[in-house]
């Protein structure tokens, strides 16, 4: 792709967003996706980004950076010498490459971090960031605890600066557009959000020389990871909140250890539901054994459904009489037909499999977005509204459904939350 091609493409992925975010209740509902689409990168110096962990996902992250307007990788961090080395060869030769993110911060030079490491690591490596003076971008989920959550949150207000969590989803045209379908009451009160997350792999990773088992497959073991709520599921539950505009009252939920009988601590079945005010519900399930279904959301209402990850809408159609009513009806009225026994309207109600219509679809580049607007809140020296809320309720979300999972039983929404 040439730069004119890219030019191309970003300035369509912007007008996407904006007109998704066009309408009656947009600027409130997504005022992060306004902000970041609206603003055009000054012509100045780029805000200079350390990337702490250059595994499978920080190099993504990497890629997308190199793509903005306005950041630059300054400085690599991961303390395993071939992730580093394959983060190095990403970037410009003289970039800084360092094993230790605390020497990372010493040298200076840097604007801002972006955390990719275990989910465990984003606690303490925020605190020191934000202990240097500089702002934090950091993957989902925030933490793992609900505790090291708030104090990363309470920490960027009390330093003032910019915490912001990767949840790409936010600056999406489909999702936005979606959002903006519901606002306009086409699918009329949404009352239950259908999502899943079903993957067919083991997620075990071979462990490569000089390496261990927990470092590599940190995700399966419940020191440093609540597996496929923190790693799956938050996307959804952000998703979930967003949507029906409102946090959890309370979780129910059953995991088990089901398929994958290897060691690992976390589960790989997980099955939840969560309870909103108004009797609204949030169903989610995740499971890594069968990939049937793969990841979709099912936001229903009383005219309509929307799937924002398959990229469709679909109204309701009005229910056909069945024909015992239809032949009560003809003896009201006197009047005679054929009363097809057997036939389709005897059986139960089958799913709806009306194509529906399309939300818009493209080469989208939300990861690339999310951290343009990044770049504009350092140097604005002010968060992106409305985002960290967001992701704070996800993440606390994802945390709360692994303890009622643990509990087997009823968990409720704490209130000790910070106002975010």
């Amino acid at each position: 792709m040439t730069d004119k091609d890219f030019d191309l493409t970003r300035r369509a992925f912007l007008d996407g967003v904006l007109k998704a975010t066009a309408g009656a209740g947009m600027t409130a509902a997504a005022p992060w996706a306004v902000s970041a689409a609206a603003a055009e990168p000054l012509q100045r110096d780029r805000v200079r980004l350390g990337v702490i962990g250059t595994g499978d996902r920080g190099r993504t992250l990497i890629r997308n950076i190199l793509k903005t307007r306005n950041c630059t990788v300054a400085a690599v961090c991961d303390n395993f010498e071939p992730h580093l080395a394959k983060g190095r060869a990403l970037v410009a030769a003289n970039t800084p490459a360092f094993a230790d993110h605390r020497a990372m911060l010493d040298a200076g030079g840097l604007d801002a971090v972006v955390i990719a490491t275990p989910l465990d690591m984003h606690a303490r490596q925020a605190f020191d960031a934000f202990g240097a003076g500089q702002h934090v971008w950091c993957e989902k989920a925030m933490a793992r605890t609900i505790a090291d959550c708030t104090a990363m949150v309470k920490r960027s207000q009390d330093s003032r600066k910019v915490l912001q969590i990767g949840h790409q989803r936010m600056f999406h045209p489909t999702y936005l557009n979606a959002l903006k379908r519901v606002k306009a009451g086409e699918i009329g009160e949404i009352t239950q959000i259908r999502a899943s997350w079903h993957r067919n792999t083991s997620w075990r990773r071979p462990i490569p020389p000089g390496s261990t088992d927990r470092k590599i497959n940190w995700r399966l073991y419940r020191d440093a990871s609540a597996g496929l709520m923190t790693e799956l599921a938050t996307h959804q539950l952000q998703i979930g909140g967003w949507f029906l505009d409102a946090v959890p009252t309370r979780v129910i939920g059953s995991g088990s250890i089901c398929f994958w009988k290897d060691g690992r601590e976390v589960y790989d079945h997980v099955a939840l539901v969560y309870e909103y005010p108004d009797g609204r519900k949030f169903v989610y399930t995740s499971l890594l054994n069968n990939a049937r279904y793969g990841c979709e959301e099912q936001i229903q209402g009383s005219k309509g459904t929307i799937e924002p990850e398959l990229g469709r809408i679909y109204q309701e159609v009005p229910p056909k009489v069945l024909a015992l009513q239809r032949m009560q009806e003809d003896v009201k009225r006197g009047h005679k037909r054929v009363v097809p026994i057997g036939g389709a309207t005897w059986f139960p109600e089958l799913p709806v499999t009306t194509p529906g219509e399309s939300l818009g679809w493209g080469e989208y580049d939300e990861t690339m977005l999310q951290f343009e607007g990044f770049g504009e809140a350092v140097r604005a020296g002010k968060p992106l509204p409305g985002m960290l809320a967001q992701a704070y309720h996800a993440s606390v979300a994802s945390l709360l459904g692994e303890q009622a999972m643990d509990r087997g039983e009823a968990v409720t929404w704490p209130t000790n939350l910070i106002t975010v």
